[in-house]
């Protein structure tokens, strides 16, 4: 059995480095963008879902990211 194990890693590490506050936070409290606040807010999360959604396309359908096992 042929296992395509390409979007499952692209999809947990895109989740964990764009998890707002975590590297960046855009749109911020105080400024556009902050690095390393470890906060977050609600147009925060729709902002960095919105940016997750459209690079996880890009690199599993344009690209073709695939890591096969099997």
């Amino acid at each position: 059995m042929l296992v395509d194990w390409g979007p499952v890693v692209v999809a947990v590490v895109m989740f964990i480095l764009l998890s707002p506050g975590l590297l960046c936070q855009l749109p911020a409290r105080i400024r556009v963008i902050e690095f390393g606040n470890m906060t977050t807010s609600g147009i925060a999360i729709l902002v960095h879902a919105i940016l997750y959604f459209c690079l996880y396309t890009i690199l599993i359908v344009a690209v073709g990211v695939h890591i096969r096992s099997g």
